[in-house]
């Protein structure tokens, strides 16, 4: 009876301390956005906060600002490409994942996520001298398969855990009434992986968005993404137009998570 009270003790105990390390780690992760976001609306000349009043002077400077708003849409261009083509062959590369058995399976699930163990640095210098073998340096394709690389895994991570979670007797309950293995996979996998095919989708975009590295060794001669832009402005210029650049970066992503939200509801997706 001891043991029982002590341990119902220590638990009323550590349960108000895991709420308070809770707060405190959601604090230590949303208290940059909100300075920034924050810092965006000042009505001063400095990048500061709390903000000296309330403006939207910096959005209208970063939209009047040519070099950040071309950024802004080559971003917006390379990742919804990188979205498109990421998700689509990583479906692919998770039905012929579920097909491979043996030791060749763990070794098929570490070359798909190769580029996620490999320093993004050494991945973006190989592909460099890569690109300039194949006659693609310093140009928009080079630049738009170097994001392809590299945001392939995480939708490759997100569509193999939603692939997982499909039933094989699914498949066997299609195969037996005469479905094809083309409208199996269409009218009974694809809606039920359709949660993490959004979210793989959404997770490429946002990596492909906020690329760095691998952008500036592979941009166009003439380009810069909005990540590239940002950084020469900020090289000279120290204004709260970096932080409107910024908050644009985040509600661009808020957007993506919501329209997963009302696409397939995010209960679904994790």
């Amino acid at each position: 009876m001891t043991d029982q009270t002590n341990t119902f003790g220590n638990r009323r105990v550590m349960a108000p301390a895991f709420g308070l390390l809770i707060v405190l780690l959601y604090v230590f992760l949303l208290a940059p956005l909100v300075t920034i976001v924050g810092a965006s609306f000042t009505g001063g000349l400095l990048m500061r906060f709390p903000p000296e009043g309330l403006s939207l002077q910096w959005y209208r400077e970063f939209f009047a600002r040519q070099d950040l708003v071309d950024g802004l849409l080559m971003s917006l261009r390379i990742g919804t490409v990188t979205a498109v083509v990421t998700t689509a062959v990583a479906i692919m590369a998770g039905l012929a994942g579920q097909v491979i058995s043996g030791r060749w399976s763990g070794w098929f699930q570490i070359g798909m996520t190769l580029p996620l163990l490999v320093p993004e640095l050494l991945t973006a210098i190989g592909l460099l001298f890569f690109l300039y073998k194949i006659e693609l340096g310093k140009s928009v394709i080079g630049l738009q398969i170097g994001h392809i690389l590299m945001s392939f895994p995480y939708a490759y991570v997100s569509i193999v855990a939603a692939l997982r979670q499909v039933p094989v007797s699914l498949e066997e309950a299609s195969a037996s009434l005469g479905a094809s293995g083309w409208q199996t996979f269409r009218l009974v996998i694809l809606p039920l992986v359709m949660p993490g095919v959004a979210m793989g989708g959404i997770f490429a975009f946002i990596n492909s968005f906020d690329l760095y590295t691998v952008s500036l060794l592979l941009k166009p001669l003439g380009g810069n993404t909005l990540p590239l832009a940002l950084f020469d402005f900020l090289t000279y210029e120290f204004k709260p137009t970096a932080a409107a650049a910024a908050t644009i970066s985040i509600l661009l992503s808020i957007l993506g998570v919501a329209l997963v939200q009302r696409l397939v509801g995010l209960q679904r997706a994790f």
